[in-house]
């Protein structure tokens, strides 16, 4: 698996192919999607974690289906920039991924995005914690994924 610093992903992907933002939890992976111009991402899909084979089936599937050709995996740094436990955690997972489908990867820093995720949907949508629940994994992805595609038209 290819894992390319992000100014250096666009030329490895062929032109009109979507990519796929990941916010990897311990519980859920939040899955996002970009459209085939990459200026936009959208929340996708919430994939309640079980075994690993039967989460990445789902992501393959999710992949091969949107004709994705990247994945911007969302890299929870330490604040003070360090990887610990869950961004190694992360990296692992790319790589197991890589076993069953090559797929280019970058990682995007996501400190503070479930933080910053969780402050729209409450104080700007007004969801409620139940609600919330639902919908914070996979706008987690969006906001990673828009970032990673705003940080390359910067």
């Amino acid at each position: 698996m290819p894992v390319f610093d992000l100014t250096d992903l666009p030329a490895a992907c062929p032109p009109d192919t979507a990519w796929l933002g990941l916010d990897l939890g311990e519980n859920t992976i939040g899955v996002a999607v970009s459209d085939t111009s990459r200026m936009i991402a959208s929340p996708l899909q919430l994939i309640r974690k079980t075994k690993f084979t039967q989460d990445a089936e789902q992501l393959i599937k999710l992949m091969n289906g949107r004709n994705v050709s990247a994945l911007i995996i969302g890299l929870p740094l330490n604040m003070d920039g360090t990887e610990g436990p869950r961004a190694q955690s992360c990296r692992a997972f790319a790589r197991n991924l890589e076993r069953l489908r090559p797929v280019n990867v970058a990682f995007q820093d996501e400190r503070l995005s479930t933080t910053a995720v969780e402050r729209f949907l409450i104080d700007e949508l007004d969801l409620t914690r139940k609600r919330r629940a639902d919908v914070v994994d996979r706008t987690a992805a969006a906001w990673i994924l828009q970032g990673a595609l705003d940080r390359l038209r910067a």
